[in-house]
């Protein structure tokens, strides 16, 4: 096998299995609910610079990245360049490392230093205020709910707590959330409810 192999083998390997990473292959990346494949997890602990803690420098990111430019780089230099065959490998180890650790540096560095692992109390919905946006049948009919949650929009089925209906566009409040479906009441009822102002007033 020639070095020209050798190098191309390396750059398509890599790129295989960047292309894998992003897709869903052995890595993967959620930047709401923290979690990186196989490679690393969410970080067990921030500390007051905010550097992650836990997260290795050799994982399925860096890998896939050093071999695409160690590949690319000693394909191009063994072919056009005048150097010979031991200076290209080490300009291509170089080249390798580089490209790893530059993605390190954005991603490890820079991007998940910002998110968070989410707690339960992140995600709860009993409380929630949220906004009928499928009209909510009576008698336990199923319709659906939008609301705000980590600072993105969401939704979730949902019936009414009292088996009244509940028209489009009304604000409701979620009483409980069991097996994927949000039992609310309208937020207007909960105002008006005697026994809701007479805990107030004590």
């Amino acid at each position: 096998m020639t070095m020209d192999s050798f190098y191309l083998i390396c750059f398509g390997v890599g790129l295989v299995l960047s292309v894998a990473s992003v897709v869903g292959g052995f890595t993967h990346l959620h930047l709401g609910r923290l979690h990186i494949g196989h490679a690393a997890h969410a970080p067990h602990s921030t500390g007051a610079r905010g550097h992650t803690h836990g997260l290795s420098s050799v994982n399925g990111f860096t890998v896939t990245a050093f071999l695409c430019w160690f590949g690319g780089a000693g394909y191009l230099l063994h072919r056009y360049s005048v150097f010979v065959a031991p200076l290209v490998l080490l300009l291509s180890l170089l080249s390798g490392v580089y490209g790893a650790a530059l993605l390190w540096a954005v991603l490890f560095k820079v991007l998940l230093p910002h998110e968070r692992v989410l707690t339960a109390e992140d995600t709860e919905m009993t409380g929630v205020l949220a906004q009928v946006s499928d009209s909510i049948r009576d008698g336990g009919g199923l319709g659906e709910i939008l609301f705000s949650q980590t600072g993105a929009r969401r939704c979730s089925a949902a019936r009414s707590e009292d088996g009244r209906s509940i028209e489009r566009g009304t604000e409701v409040v979620v009483i409980r959330y069991e097996r994927g479906v949000a039992y609310v009441r309208r937020w207007e009822d909960l105002n008006t409810d005697p026994i809701n102002n007479m805990l107030e007033g004590q």
